[in-house]
């Protein structure tokens, strides 16, 4: 597990790009911020997470839980979720906007194509909604 990457993932990745070409300017990963988000735009307050389905125990088709060591994994994941829950609503509630973009998103069958992606981003950072999800078809 210490090879899994926390950061620069291939989804993040592309999206960075995508939305550094548009004109979206944002920081990375800001330390202060509850959660450490992936993506943070100041000018918007507001800030989005990039979640591997697998690691945040995404229902989806990409996620299914290990045969071995199944109680480990369970627990894991379940500790990932309740650190994301936590880390969404202490941004809520210091009036930070929050959007989880899913790897579901962006691979397996259901995809969207990363025009459509960075479309729904934009249009949400235009908006005033304060939590948002992206997910798969």
């Amino acid at each position: 597990m210490a090879r899994i990457r926390g950061r620069d993932t291939k989804p993040e990745m592309v999206l960075r790009r995508a939305l550094h070409a548009r004109g979206f300017r944002y920081r990375l990963h800001a330390k202060e911020l509850p959660g450490r988000p992936d993506l943070v735009f100041p000018r918007y307050k507001a800030a989005v997470f990039i979640h591997g389905c697998f690691w945040h125990g995404h229902n989806c088709e990409l996620f299914r839980l290990p045969g071995t060591r199944t109680d480990f994994w369970r627990d894991k994941i379940a500790g990932n979720e309740t650190r994301d829950s936590k880390a969404l609503a202490a941004l809520a509630a210091s009036g930070w906007r929050t959007l989880v973009v899913w790897e579901c998103s962006m691979r397996g069958s259901k995809r969207r194509s990363v025009e459509e992606t960075v479309d729904e981003i934009a249009a949400w950072l235009d908006s005033n909604e304060p939590a948002g999800e992206l997910r798969g078809r």
